[in-house]
């Protein structure tokens, strides 16, 4: 009716829910994504990581007066320099070199060694109890640096093998394995494709090229190498002994004309058909094989020290 008051009706409008905190909940959410991905990489990496490579690992952070390894991982590509005395540091041999004291001539001239070190020596003349437990340590550590070494190494030539076409396929004829004298190589032969021209020590085109693949890998490597051939039809077949002995000696060529020092060869031995990798069928292509061993080193002796 006229003279009523209006009827106003007010409406408001609520904003979103994104206008109370300004979308901050997306940060938060990107921030534990981010965490999980992490978290899940770290969980792969350990997972793929093998035993030798968390010792590794877990001996470079560790507070030791001698460090078992010179790099994060332990393996033959952890970033050591490899060549002649001086250029050939970072190998077995050297870590021993660098952490172990000269040898006293005198007891006097030890004392003021170990006085100017802030050691001590005995009466004696000899290295304190604490050296001397660094060293059975470092003894201790030695075959496990080792076994490091030998499966980057049996990895390395396992990826040089498949990015070769011309000798992927003859992956499944290298055998490699872990032996008591050390890393094991075996170039096995198989129906079809020998190593080797029938009856003679006339090396395959394509086994020589498997040959010098390898021999780029262990020369990267100190350890001395033992090479043996191999052939089936037993011991005591007329010219097997003659036979393996040379293509034994066939691929200790190949493989120092490769690269690998001719010096670090201990042993080339030909053993027919006395050790057969099938020993239930004496008569098996895959018993004709070269076996090519890096050989385990001892520990060096502190110098000064007698046998």
């Amino acid at each position: 009716m006229p003279g009523d008051n209006p009827v106003i009706v007010k409406r408001v409008k609520k904003g979103g829910h994104d206008a109370h905190h300004g979308g901050a909940w997306k940060v938060a959410y990107a921030d534990f994504v981010t965490a999980m991905m992490a978290f899940f990489l770290l969980m792969w990496l350990i997972n793929t990581t093998t035993p030798e490579q968390k010792r590794g690992i877990a001996d470079y952070f560790a507070a030791q007066s001698i460090s078992q390894t010179s790099s994060g991982s332990g393996g033959v590509l952890g970033g050591k320099v490899l060549g002649e005395p001086g250029a050939r540091s970072g190998g077995v041999v050297s870590v021993y070199e660098k952490t172990s004291p000269p040898a006293p001539s005198d007891p006097t001239h030890s004392k003021d060694n170990a006085d100017r070190r802030g050691g001590s020596t005995d009466a004696n003349g000899q290295a304190p109890e604490s050296q001397a437990q660094s060293d059975e340590h470092l003894e201790q550590a030695m075959p496990s640096i080792q076994d490091g070494q030998f499966a980057s190494a049996a990895e390395s030539i396992r990826q040089a093998m498949q990015q070769m076409p011309d000798i992927a396929q003859l992956s499944r004829q290298v055998i490699m394995d872990q032996t008591p004298d050390g890393l094991r190589i075996q170039l096995v032969d198989q129906d079809g494709r020998p190593m080797f021209q029938p009856g003679t020590s006339d090396l395959m085109p394509y086994a020589k090229e498997t040959l010098a693949a390898i021999a780029k890998i262990i020369d990267r490597l100190p350890n001395r190498i033992s090479i043996s051939g191999h052939t089936n039809g037993g011991s005591d077949s007329g010219g097997n002994w003659e036979l393996s002995a040379a293509r034994a000696n066939a691929a200790r060529a190949a493989i120092t004309s490769a690269g690998v020092d001719n010096d670090r060869i201990y042993e080339v031995a030909g053993k027919a058909g006395s050790e057969p990798l099938l020993p239930e069928d004496p008569d098996a292509s895959a018993n004709r094989r070269i076996s090519i061993v890096l050989l385990k080193e001892a520990p060096p002796a502190p110098p000064g020290d007698k046998p």
